[in-house]
């Protein structure tokens, strides 16, 4: 089947006009497109969904005669409509295609849907577009495929007490009256006051990037110089009136970064303006619309008078990465879904090097956040956790139907994309890593492009590096290698392998491009670093392996390494030291390494283990972070054995308790962030591991609060462990304060704290209370939220899993044309650890269900319970032995 739209006709302009009538929940609206005749045809094929069409008709331009179709269809699994003409079309004319059509206002967080706010008791309605990836054609007819790039102008029609949003600034308003409603829009109005907002033709783009809202929105305002050109834009931030002034720190950011972007692609930014609105209803995080971002509140709000850096850092990660697609993705495309990574993975490797490398040399801002050290915690550790299986699939992968396309929206696509391409920039070097991705901006701007041309654009700023043979097995194959290091006197013996678990066999040969990044001291005692590229299967390289030395110096290679587990030991000891000449990343590369050969059983568990107690002094966050993932994850397999979690409880409390005692509950805005962080870690592993000295403090402090509202006994850095800690070892009371604050939170962040505290409770009444609130009170983007809280729950996960198969049919009805079906199949299954729970998985799968959308989700779930299993049946007994001789040692 071909899924492709044919090229026989293509649209250059768009004229829409869309009346949004709240009060009835639908919109009705005309297009005129503007059509290229590419090749003789007398039919004309477009995309359409969940739309009533009316009044097509099309005109040559140059003559007056309008044509009807002789007949039109509409197939609605394609999500195609065609209409046939009475006459042919001839190569090289222009047409002028007129559609009238109509849709109902749901809140299906996709296409153009509405969403709600309340204020003082009473519940507000607003409208919002959701496109990408192919929800265009659920709010308009058009060509809903990326390659298809042509200008928008809108008119949007509204009540006069909204405001009316769109990806240019207004160029006029005006009531809107009958004697103005030429296509005839208002005889579908209700009584009241209307209004007309006409907007500034757009840039060519694609119809995944088009946005547009109406609301009761108000508005924070900025303005950026830029660099290039010396003119002045304006930048707003618009939200509801309830929380408008929580997005100061969004629009001082976003501001911010612009003229740095601008410095680095030496692209001017090409609209006259940038609007971000902020909702609360919204299935994705954030979406890159052009010149009118839209992202979800939780994300993006921060109260004033909080110091709450996890949430700043959260801002400026997502609110940079939707600005830098402002230059990848908007002006330059890509052709098709196949090249997602060059729209995602370009903006997460340019946002993270800009922050923590670039700023240094431009702005300074933010060096002593270490995001660097971040990205290593999130990014490749995501990625690898989905592409060391089987199940993984290529960065560039081929999708060709577009209706299923959402399940590609991964780990993969996004943080290994962005893992590589970040590997590459440290391998050619930042300048030039940049200055070649200037270059393919400029060779396609307002264009559309494919991998190689990237690699072309890298290619001419670097002097003969052949960066499509370093990076093609990255990036058209699944997986990633670990590399086996052995040693004899003065020699590193050197092998690479696909990354799978033991038993697991792949005959797929395929030999990466490896920057080994071998870090050693030189001759005068100065670390350097020697930048091979190991490109065979096995290799041998001279070291003086009776100094320190590692493979994968700061941790920018997209892969594991392998050593024995005496050298693992030795160089842990190594980097745990003030003065070690490895610094936080190679630490953080150590931990993530040891536990994830860990589990594939390709080292002991306890070698990887004993890696935490050698760095238990070391005071840096996002070892720590590391170090508490891997504790989470050992928790997370063995939910079901008591003994063992009761032992790594024991462990926890070793080592966070000691830090909380040393740094205290109490935050400052001038403090090191690192000390800011790790307290937030330290505190929140010590009351999950139940320490009985911080729980009673983190329950003191509830109690108060209950009693004076002084906000500052709960700071909303640890309303996450208070909460929780509230309701795991409290009453119905405390779930009742709790489910009040979901209700009626001060900020997006205390209501994500205030669900997973609703998820932990132990009481077999409130589990079904929490389920039932989930299912009947919570606003389907929170939804997925829930089940991630409600499966760290020992004492629900079971339980939940079986509530969702009972109602999957609602369920999928509900979510699955979003983003959300695939999160929520992740999220479900992915936890669980037996025989029984992997055959009848997959036996509820493949009992007649249509999994088209989610069906690689479902596979690489199955791998997980699999590698579960086999985790648990070989390392059960190394890890209780462990545990057990390290309790009686203490």
């Amino acid at each position: 089947m071909d899924y492709r739209l044919p090229t026989d006709v293509f649209p250059i302009h768009y004229d829409l006009t869309l009346l949004t009538n709240l009060g009835q929940h639908k919109f009705y609206g005309a297009v005129e497109i503007d059509l290229k005749v590419n090749a003789d045809t007398s039919k004309i094929v477009l995309n359409v969904a969940e739309l009533a069409l009316s009044d097509v008709s099309v005109t040559i331009v140059g003559r007056e005669e309008a044509f009807v179709p002789v007949s039109q269809s509409i197939d609605s699994i394609d999500q195609r409509a065609t209409f046939i003409y009475p006459c042919t079309f001839t190569s090289g004319s222009l047409l002028k295609l007129l559609i009238a059509f109509q849709g109902k206002l749901t809140g299906s967080l996709i296409g153009y849907y509405e969403g709600t706010w309340e204020e003082g008791g009473q519940e507000h309605t607003y409208t919002v577009t959701q496109f990408e990836p192919t929800a265009a054609r659920r709010a308009f007819p058009c060509w809903d495929e990326p390659f298809y790039k042509a200008t928008f102008a809108m008119s949007m029609i509204s009540a006069s007490d909204t405001v009316n949003l769109f990806n240019t600034p207004a160029i006029s308003e005006e009531p809107y009256e009958k004697a103005d409603d030429v296509l005839g829009l208002l005889t579908h109005a209700t009584s009241g006051e209307w209004k007309i907002t006409h907007f500034e033709i757009s840039p060519l783009m694609s119809t995944y990037l088009v946005a547009y809202a109406t609301g009761q929105f108000e508005y924070l305002e900025s303005s950026f110089t830029s660099p290039i050109s010396g003119k002045q834009r304006p930048i707003r931030v618009y939200g509801t009136p309830a929380s408008i002034h929580q997005a100061r720190y969004t629009l001082e950011m976003t501001a911010r970064v612009i003229p740095v972007y601008e410095q680095l692609f030496d692209i001017e930014y090409p609209l006259p303006k940038l609007d971000t609105l902020i909702i609360q209803d919204m299935d994705a995080n954030a979406m890159e619309n052009w010149g009118l971002i839209t992202g979800r509140a939780s994300h993006y709000l921060l109260d004033p008078n909080a110091s709450n850096l996890q949430q700043k850092q959260a801002i400026v990660n997502i609110q940079f990465h939707e600005v830098a697609h402002m230059w990848f993705g908007n002006i330059t495309t890509m052709e098709w879904w196949t090249y997602l990574y060059l729209n995602e993975g370009v903006p997460n490797t340019i946002s993270t090097i800009y922050i923590d490398i670039l700023i240094l040399s431009y702005c300074r801002i933010f060096p002593e956040w270490k995001l660097d050290s971040a990205f290593i915690a999130l990014h490749i550790n995501d990625a690898m956790l989905l592409d060391n299986k089987l199940s993984s699939h290529p960065v560039e992968v081929d999708c060709p139907d577009a209706n299923n396309i959402n399940q590609i929206f991964d780990a993969l696509s996004y943080s290994k994309a962005a893992s590589v391409l970040r590997m590459l920039a440290n391998h050619v070097g930042v300048d030039a890593f940049l200055n070649g991705v200037s270059k393919y901006l400029k060779a396609h701007l307002y264009g559309n492009s494919v991998t190689n041309d990237l690699w072309k654009g890298v290619e001419g700023a670097t002097v003969g590096f052949d960066v499509a043979g370093f990076m093609d097995a990255y990036i058209s194959k699944p997986g990633f290698p670990v590399i086996r290091v052995t040693e004899s006197e003065g020699v590193l013996h050197i092998a690479q392998a696909r990354f799978l678990q033991k038993e697991i066999t792949d005959d797929s040969n395929i030999i990466w491009h490896v920057p080994l990044n071998i870090l050693t001291i030189d001759s005068d005692g100065k670390p350097c670093i020697d930048k091979v590229v190991m490109k065979e299967r096995s290799s041998s390289y001279s070291v003086n392996t009776n100094q320190p030395f590692k493979l994968n110096a700061g941790s920018f290679g997209y892969y594991r390494v392998m050593y024995s587990p005496e050298r693992f030991r030795r160089i842990a000891i190594e980097a745990a030291k003030s003065n070690s000449m490895f610094d936080a990343g190679d630490r953080l590369g150590l931990v993530q390494d040891a536990f994830a050969l860990a589990a594939a059983q390709l080292m002991n568990l306890s070698n990887a283990l004993e890696l935490l107690t050698i760095f238990k002094d070391v005071r840096d966050y996002y070892v720590w972070s590391s170090i508490s993932t891997a504790l989470f994850n050992l928790s997370t397999v063995w939910w079901e054995h008591t003994e063992i979690i009761d032992l790594l409880n024991d462990l926890r409390r070793f080592l966070f308790k000691p830090i909380v005692s040393k740094i205290g509950y109490e935050y400052s805005a001038d403090e090191d962030p690192d000390v800011s962080l790790l307290r937030t870690c330290a505190i929140t592993n010590a009351s999950y591991a139940k320490d009985e000295e911080v729980v009673h403090e983190l329950r003191r402090r509830f109690e108060q609060y209950q009693e004076t509202r002084d906000k500052n006994l709960v700071p909303e850095e640890l309303q996450g462990p208070i909460y929780t800690s509230a309701v795991r070892f409290g009453g119905e009371e405390e779930y009742l304060a709790i489910q009040r604050i979901v209700d009626n939170p001060r900020t997006p962040t205390e209501q994500l704290a205030a669900i997973g505290a609703m998820c932990s409770v132990d009481d077999p009444k409130l589990v079904v209370s929490t389920i039932e609130y989930m299912t009947t009170k919570a606003r389907d983007q929170d939804v997925p939220h829930f089940v991630l809280e409600l499966m760290k729950n020992p004492k629900i996960k079971r339980k939940y899993v079986e509530h969702f198969k009972k109602n999957y049919d609602g369920l999928y009805e509900k979510f699955k044309d979003g983003f959300s079906i695939t999160v929520l199949i992740q999220r479900l299954f992915s936890p669980l650890t037996t025989k029984k729970d992997f055959e009848e998985t997959k036996a509820f799968f493949e009992d007649g269900k249509d999994t088209s959308k989610y069906a690689l989700t479902v596979l690489q779930s199955l791998d997980t319970i699999k590698e579960n299993m086999v985790y648990i049946e070989n390392s059960t007994d190394d890890l209780l032995s462990w545990l057990q001789e390290w309790k009686q040692s203490q």
